[in-house]
């Protein structure tokens, strides 16, 4: 039988009762009595323990520990605890006078006052320099696309004061992992104890890869000893990965897979799914609502080569928050993919 916290007002009633009982002929509920004031300080005390161990219980088991817990529990389990927080990286384009020296450490500024910070000397040769830079804060909300405007915070003499991003832009930057993350890899590695080339371990591999949220392993896709590694990134503006990140994630693996494995690490190829609806009511709110269910069901259920229900998205559209009633004519089939296909949210046709 579970057992039940008792509640303040029912720890004061018992501490009075165990006082009346034991002092015959005394009252411990008049309001201003010695008694009174004893039992309720009592009652206090043990409402307090109690939710100490009730804070201990949630602790020792994994899918309830909170944060400071959680991360002891996964320094013993896992051998990549939470992922830390990564900086943007990638390569920018200064233009200037021939010669003129870019030295390390130089500060960019981008519109939001965002600011990288360039990782060696560099000299302008015709005209231009590419330069490495890096985020000097780290999080996704460094990254950023390519032709983007950067100001050198302090001038240059020789070199134009705004520099641009280069091709590929600045990527790679992650947030801290969420606990929700973290403990459903926890859970994971103790569900799906290591074997040194499960199909599961792979996926263990790319998830401990910073900025990576989810993970498909395709066994000898591409013939017999291969293994095809698919991943997205759903805390980034795009959630198919760049060419940085897709060998970030080769890298990690190659330093862990059986040495026998040939293993290709390479990102989904977005599909936009495209939705034609009518909606009733025909609000902005009843809109937002829709859109939201319907890319919570691709975040729930697009994968590579994946198909996606006809009937899973009209049951999304149908729980929508304020809907009544609607009619879709597009999609009117399930969404088929083929290998390495991903379905990622469209735009939205209001009929």
């Amino acid at each position: 039988m579970p057992f039940s916290r008792p509640a303040l007002a029912d720890l004061i009633e018992r501490s009075i009762n165990d006082i009346e009982a034991r002092l015959p002929g005394v009252d411990a509920r008049l309001r201003r009595s010695n008694l009174n004031v004893l039992s309720r300080v009592h009652a206090g005390a043990v409402h307090g323990l109690y939710g100490y161990l009730d804070w201990l219980a949630r602790q020792v088991i994994y899918d309830t520990a909170e944060a400071e817990i959680l991360d002891r529990w996964s320094t013993i389990w896992l051998t990549q605890p939470r992922k830390v927080a990564t900086p943007a990286v990638g390569n920018v384009a200064f233009t200037g006078t021939n010669a003129t020296l870019i030295p390390a450490g130089t500060v960019m500024q981008r519109a939001d006052a965002a600011e990288f910070t360039t990782d060696a000397d560099a000299t302008i040769s015709s005209g231009t320099a590419t330069v490495a830079v890096t985020a000097s804060v780290a999080g996704a909300a460094g990254n950023t696309d390519a032709a983007t405007a950067l100001t050198m915070v302090v001038p240059i003499a020789g070199i134009n004061g705004s520099a641009t991003v280069a091709t590929g832009g600045l990527s790679q930057g992650s947030d801290t992992e969420a606990d929700a993350s973290l403990r459903a890899r926890l859970i994971a590695r103790i569900q799906q104890p290591p074997h040194g080339g499960a199909d599961y371990d792979y996926i263990a591999w790319t998830l401990e890869v910073a900025g990576v949220t989810r993970a498909w392993v395709y066994p000898q896709e591409l013939g017999p000893g291969t293994v095809a590694v698919r991943f997205v990134r759903d805390d980034d503006v795009s959630i198919i990965p760049d060419a940085g990140e897709v060998a970030a994630v080769q890298d990690y693996i190659d330093a862990r897979r059986p040495v026998t494995a040939a293993v290709m690490v390479t990102a989904p190829v977005a599909v936009a799914l495209n939705f034609t609806i009518a909606a009733t009511p025909n609000t902005a709110a009843v809109k937002d609502a829709i859109e939201a269910e319907l890319a919570d069901l691709l975040l729930r259920e697009a994968e590579p080569g994946g198909t996606i229900l006809l009937s899973h998205i009209r049951q999304a559209i149908s729980i929508a928050a304020g809907e009544n009633n609607y009619t879709m004519t597009v999609p009117n089939a399930d969404v088929t993919h083929a290998t390495g296909q991903m379905a990622t949210m469209g735009t939205i046709i209001w009929a």
